[in-house]
């Protein structure tokens, strides 16, 4: 709990959500902490970055049952993940952190300002062919 009596956020990178993900299991002690920093490290080492970011979007919670970006398009949208727009892709990834609250089947006009801008920053760091 903060000062405010507000319950604590972490600010975990890709690479230690990925790493406590594939590699530990549910809970928060000391240890895991621990066991997460040691995989944390070998994965950065070890793995691309382009790597990390493809295991973590295979393994993420995107809904209640839903895991993995294939997952997530399947339900939300229908179809196979390689077949999403721009759009569809952006509205997915606007309900991180909180699949569980927020659907991108069904975006509130805050998702909808989120995936705007994850749109705007595509383009503007789109890779060219």
């Amino acid at each position: 709990m903060n000062e405010r009596g507000k319950k604590l956020r972490g600010a975990s990178t890709i690479s230690q959500q990925t790493a406590k993900n594939v590699y530990l299991w549910l809970g928060r002690n000391y240890i895991r902490k621990g066991l997460e920093l040691y995989f944390t490290g070998l994965i950065e080492f070890i793995w691309s970055k382009e790597r990390i970011m493809e295991v973590y979007l295979n393994v993420i919670e995107m809904g209640d049952g839903i895991y993995g970006a294939e997952m997530a398009s399947q339900t939300y949208f229908h179809k196979p993940a390689r077949f999403l727009t721009a759009s569809e892709a952006a509205l997915i990834a606007a309900v991180l952190p909180n699949p569980r609250k927020w659907s991108p089947a069904h975006p509130t006009p805050y998702i909808i300002k989120k995936k705007n801008w994850i749109l705007r920053y595509m383009n503007k760091f789109e890779k060219p062919d």
